[in-house]
């Protein structure tokens, strides 16, 4: 075997051939499987002189065709045929080339010149494949493996995520798995990392998976708001602390934005200021202490317009009271940015109105302190369920935010990662400033056409293998990787959270517990439960 690629042959190149795809012909028994990488010998014009090099290329069709055994035969003779061994099969296939490396760079290289048809077709040699597919270590992430090849590692180019990042994927198809693995590596190379999570999908990332202590579990910091519910437990999550903003700590024109008050309503406007006067005697203040000043106003028997104004301002003072995310004290921003730390915004729990405060608030405290320096460590900032904060028309208040970022993060060091499973309901800006997209299964057409418009470098013939991946398995495209390939994602280090519930399991516990509780009453239930989910710390 040479380092190139297997000695053995495995198609002839026919047809019409260009500097991008080529048509291949096979034997029966030695056609290469759909995906598998292939090796063609070829000249390229380099540093000016013409020299060989070896042309890496991917199977996307494989045909088997026979005149005799056709459709239209009728099928005793398809039987006739059959039993005198008279089968013309012919197998052939099309493959899309993928570059060259040139022993005079490490940078892969496009053909500019056409295939020639009559060369020999070979599976490339996993050493090849392993070096085409690789980056030095400080610069390299591991994502998992080649499909077609698991004895094949892929690394993804840890400068690309400098252009912002998409992960796009069908409910189902491993998305938040894949997300998670990248934080691990990102965290392994020293990274400070914010993740805003609607789901609580990332609050396990200081557990393995069998819920024992993650090697950097003292990374990893989980903040929730007081307001939210949340999915899991206190004492199942470790390091979890408070997230709140002070209302006392907001600015006359923050509140009117977060109440929704336009310009234009002067007189509301006019209400809400002279209120905020007079709590202003106070240190401390929320918004039911606003609700309760304008209250009192809209009761002035002396002043029947400030009285009027007073009403109409209280109206939006009950926005504020309702939305329940407000305390006495703001979480300093240097809780969250700290130097190789994971920050997990568990906003699960939160109403859609509170979540997106929320998320704004800690988006625009975070790029302040990397924008003015105050940081000056890169931040990754994944946003989960991307379409809940920066939709196509509706803006919310971590939209502008967010578009900032997407827009200008990359010159201070804020970069973005957005995931979604519903591409084509994502501002088509931001997903646009992404230039690396890792995209899973994905059969819905409006989202593949978000896919597509979004990014050039997803050609059809990509797209069209969305719907055929298994769950765990994407398409990488853009400046994270050399070239386009498909991955296989490697298994998590870390415990998932938004795993999907087994219902076998489940149904099985329900009648464990329902002979439990005939037997032994309540208590006895909640104590096996508790045994059942007990972890070691």
């Amino acid at each position: 075997m040479s380092s190139i690629h297997e000695e053995k042959e495995v198609g002839i190149i026919v047809g019409e051939a260009t500097s991008s795809e080529f048509f291949f012909a096979s034997e029966r028994k030695k056609y290469p499987p759909k995906w598998e990488y292939l090796i063609v010998d070829s000249q390229e014009v380099v540093e000016g002189e013409l020299r060989d090099v070896h042309v890496l290329a991917q199977v996307e069709r494989i045909v088997s065709v026979s005149d005799a055994l056709s459709a239209e035969t009728d099928i005793e003779a398809l039987r006739k045929i059959r039993a005198a061994g008279f089968q013309d099969v012919r197998t052939w296939g099309r493959a899309r080339v993928l570059g060259y490396i040139s022993d005079m760079s490490p940078a892969i290289l496009f053909p500019r010149r056409a295939i020639v048809p009559g060369r020999s077709v070979y599976i490339a040699a996993k050493e090849y494949l392993a070096g085409f597919y690789s980056y030095p270590k400080q610069e390299s992430l591991h994502i998992g493996s080649l499909i077609s090849r698991p004895d094949v590692p892929v690394y993804l180019y840890l400068s690309g995520f400098r252009r912002h990042l998409a992960i796009i994927a069908q409910t189902g198809a491993g998305k938040s798995y894949c997300s998670g693995v990248l934080i691990e590596e990102l965290l392994e190379k020293g990274a400070t990392v914010l993740v805003l999570d609607p789901h609580a999908d990332y609050v396990f990332l200081s557990q393995t998976p069998a819920q024992k202590r993650y090697d950097l579990y003292d990374k990893v910091t989980v903040f929730r708001n007081p307001a939210s519910t949340g999915r899991y437990a206190e004492e199942e999550i470790h390091d979890l602390r408070k997230y709140t903003m002070a209302f006392s700590d907001l600015g006359f024109d923050e509140i009117c934005d977060v109440a929704g008050i336009s310009r234009k309503w002067v007189n509301i406007r006019q209400a809400l200021e002279e209120a905020l006067e007079v709590l202003g005697e106070r240190v401390q203040y929320g918004p039911r202490d606003l609700l309760e000043v304008l209250e009192d106003a809209s009761r002035d028997e002396d002043d029947k317009k400030r009285a009027s104004r007073a009403a109409s301002a209280s109206k939006y003072a009950e926005g504020l009271a309702r939305l329940g995310v407000f305390g006495t004290t703001t979480t300093p921003v240097e809780e969250v940015l700290r130097p190789m730390h994971v920050s997990v915004l568990d906003l699960s729990g939160l109403t859609d109105i509170s979540m997106d405060y929320v998320a704004s608030r800690l988006l625009k405290g975070v790029y302040d302190a990397v924008s003015s320096g105050g940081f000056p460590f890169p931040v990754f900032v994944f946003v989960e369920e991307a379409h809940k904060f920066i939709p196509p028309e509706l803006e919310m208040h971590s939209s502008s935010i967010i578009k900032r970022i997407s827009a200008e993060g990359r010159k201070f060091g804020v970069f973005l990662v957005l995931i979604s499973q519903r591409p084509s309901k994502v501002n088509p800006d931001s997903l646009s400033q992404c230039n690396s997209q890792i995209i899973m299964k994905l059969t819905n057409p409006k989202d593949q056409l978000a896919v597509s418009e979004s990014s050039e470098r997803m050609s059809q013939d990509l797209l069209d293998d969305l719907p055929g991946l298994n769950p765990g398995e994407a398409i990488v495209v853009g400046e994270i990787t050399k070239a386009p390939v498909m991955v296989k994602v490697r298994p998590r280090k870390t415990r998932e959270g938004g795993a999907e519930i087994d219902v076998v399991a489940a149904l099985r516990g329900a009648m464990k517990a329902s002979r439990v509780s005939s037997s032994l009453g309540d208590t006895s239930i909640e104590e096996v439960r508790e045994g059942e989910m007990s972890s070691e710390w």
